[in-house]
């Protein structure tokens, strides 16, 4: 070090071989961590300002609160048990075992994934070594944990304005550790499908299609909103909802940017392909909506970019761009036609309250994008990051991959419909998954005893004699109007 005495030793964190491995990259180590806080600002504050200001005012505490209280909760079950039970040991074709990932010894070692050896089909040779990317452990679970955080987070958006909030306190860690690691581990972390060849390049089945349809299983368990809840629903605060999805849109750079695990070619063309179809995907829902509504919508603007954006996810390193702008004008079409004209005409669908519609921008689109991968993923793309040699689309003469992807997807959707039921039953013997309706029919004040905004008149009512605005609640619980805070 210049400037000090020969004999000043330097700590170990600068000492090569100690703090400074021969395996360490600091640029792949640097991008890996920047893009797992690029997928957590996606949810904070991301969607915890978008669900904040798309619903009704009276529950945009309660929409922001449920997404904050679902990525804290995750990140303490992801290093105590849920990163071995996606990524570790096998303990069957399916899941991995449980184990902590709080060890030094772990952390700082060379990452590594998945734990499990691929073989060539019916044979004992190797077909494609372990992934070993420049940078240790603790990267690779943060990086991971901000994904798994960002599923508990869009299923939450199929629940709000309704759910009880202890009930979604317990749900969060048992559909946690019960769906998402099957899923995480069957497809990335060297299960079954991992093997057999399935494509999800960033989290399109594991993420996208598995909340879509536990959001939906989870919003017919819990039931609907109140009445008048269902029939208007306005957003409190359109800008603002404008903001979290510019920083959902922005942080998808590290979403898919960062899962070839390096600051590499394949990572550029992700990120490139990814606002490609978003942009392609916002333009064309925009446009449908023009044509048949006559007015733009911004509101229909934000979904065509999630299905945009969720769309390109399971191929966004592996096709090229003129698939991306396809897949673009895919998602912004037929998840638009579910939404505005099969949900209408659909009992099942009318029955279930799904409040954000996250079944449409997230099942369908994160279907959608699994199978046309299964049609664009490009011969030379696919060696840069899938395991399994020769994988191909069927546009380019493997017709096998798309049937690999529509079974991948049928997994997925089978096990969340049966594992998120079932989570269901089990919260509602300890808690009611709904609120009562005087709580619904108040929202924040009741549920919280706090409110977004000083401003009253949604759920409250004046009393001339006390010369305040006061909420149903006071007088069901015999006490004095909380809400008398100004005079008229």
């Amino acid at each position: 070090m210049a400037g000090l005495p020969y004999n000043v030793t330097m700590t170990l964190g600068y000492q090569p071989g100690t703090g400074i491995p021969e395996w360490l990259n600091k640029g792949d180590n640097a991008w890996q961590m920047v893009s797992a806080t690029l997928v957590g600002l996606q949810s904070v504050p991301g969607l915890v300002i978008l669900y904040g200001s798309i619903v009704k005012k009276k529950w945009a505490v309660n929409s922001a609160f449920m997404a904050l209280y679902a990525f804290a909760a995750v990140w303490l079950c992801w290093v105590i048990w849920g990163y071995q039970m996606s990524f570790g040991q096998k303990l069957v074709p399916f899941w991995g075992k449980a184990g902590h990932s709080l060890n030094q010894g772990l952390l700082l070692s060379q990452a590594g994934l998945p734990a499990t050896t691929h073989y060539f089909h019916n044979s004992d040779v190797v077909e494609t070594v372990e992934i070993t990317p420049f940078y240790p452990m603790a990267s690779m679970v943060y990086f991971q944990c901000v994904f798994a955080a960002i599923t508990l987070i869009l299923l939450a958006g199929s629940l709000l304005g309704r759910m009880n909030f202890k009930a979604w306190m317990l749900f969060v860690p048992l559909w946690l550790t019960f769906s998402y690691t099957i899923g995480a581990f069957s497809i990335w972390g060297g299960g079954f499908l991992f093997h057999w060849g399935v494509i999800d390049y960033s989290g399109g089945y594991v993420i996208h299609l598995s909340s879509g349809v536990a959001g939906f299983t989870a919003a017919y368990w819990v039931g609907p909103r109140l009445t008048k809840d269902r029939e208007r629903f306005p957003p409190n605060n359109v800008l603002l909802m404008l903001t979290g999805a510019g920083i959902l849109w922005m942080g998808w750079a590290g979403f898919n940017g960062g899962d070839p695990y390096s600051a590499n070619v394949d990572s550029s063309i992700a990120v490139l392909n990814t606002n490609i179809c978003a942009a392609t995907s916002l333009l064309v829902w925009t446009c449908l909506d023009v044509i048949f509504f006559k007015k733009p919508s911004v509101i229909g603007a934000v979904q065509g970019m999630i299905t945009g954006l969720v769309c390109i996810t399971p191929g966004a390193g592996l096709v090229q761009g003129w698939a991306a702008i396809l897949m673009g004008m895919i998602s912004g079409s037929i998840p638009w036609f579910t939404m505005m004209v099969v949900h209408k005409r659909s009992r099942l669908l009318q029955q279930v309250d799904d409040t954000l519609g996250v079944f449409h921008t997230h099942a369908v689109a994160g279907f959608l994008g699994g199978a046309t991968t299964g049609l664009f993923a490009h011969p030379d793309l696919c060696p840069m990051f899938l395991p399994v040699t020769n994988s191909r689309g069927a546009f380019y003469g493997n017709g096998m991959q798309l049937v690999k992807q529509v079974v991948g997807a049928l997994f997925i959707i089978s096990w969340n419909v049966v594992v998120t039921s079932l989570v269901c039953l089990v919260v509602r013997l300890v808690v009611p998954l709904r609120m009562p309706d005087d709580e619904l029919a108040i929202g924040d004040d009741a549920v919280h005893g706090e409110e977004a905004y000083a401003l009253w008149g949604d759920g409250e009512k004046y009393d001339s004699t006390k010369h305040g605005w006061y909420s149903d609640i006071d007088t069901q619980h015999n006490k004095a109007p909380s809400g008398v805070t100004q005079n008229v």
